[in-house]
């Protein structure tokens, strides 16, 4: 009986979705979704800001050009936590050229994990950069190529150029090499 609810409910959502989309027609006659490109995102400290993906690259509204490591992440994933002295050293390495975006992301079906939680567990692991956690946050994540595994992060340099995608937890050497090799190619 369970199986039943739970396979009509995925048949529904999928016709909802595929039914009801924002898309309009080409001239070529195909259809083609509308895409976001502006994301509103809130860190937990109330302070907002906003990212354009404009084709291939990533800009912030930041008013000074910085090398950015946007990582996804999960409260309830080890190798996320793990992560976290790595990205407070790089941040203390690099505070004038570096700026670390953590995106909160939930397990499926979770309940939204609240800027309360999100504050007790920065200080909890005595975090030193931003944590994001607003409703868009899931539409970056679908914008930059649907995050199926975290963490995932992406290296965006100042132009806002994707210059690396991490997948699963990455040795803090090899990213500062990275942040490195961005910094020689000003």
């Amino acid at each position: 009986m369970q199986f039943k609810n739970i396979a009509f409910i995925a048949i529904l959502s999928i016709l909802f979705f595929t039914g009801c989309g924002d898309s309009k027609v080409n001239e070529d006659g195909k259809t083609e979704a509308k895409i976001q490109t502006k994301f509103q995102l809130s860190n937990i400290d109330g302070t907002t800001f906003t990212i354009n993906k404009e084709g291939e690259k990533v800009i912030f509204d930041w008013p000074k050009k910085k090398i950015v490591l946007l990582n996804f992440f999960g409260t309830w994933c080890n190798p996320c936590i793990a992560e976290i002295p790595h990205f407070n050293n790089l941040i203390k390495k690099y505070q004038e050229d570096l700026e670390i975006v953590a995106v909160s992301l939930e397990k499926k079906n979770e309940k939204q994990t609240t800027n309360e939680a999100l504050e007790s567990f920065k200080n909890k692991y005595n975090i030193q950069y931003k944590i994001v956690n607003s409703e868009e946050k899931y539409n970056l994540a679908s914008a930059l190529g649907e995050i199926k595994t975290i963490p995932t992060m992406f290296l965006i340099d100042k132009k806002g150029n994707i210059k690396q995608k991490y997948t699963g937890i990455i040795p803090e050497e090899m990213i500062e090499t990275d942040i490195k090799k961005e910094l020689e190619d000003k």
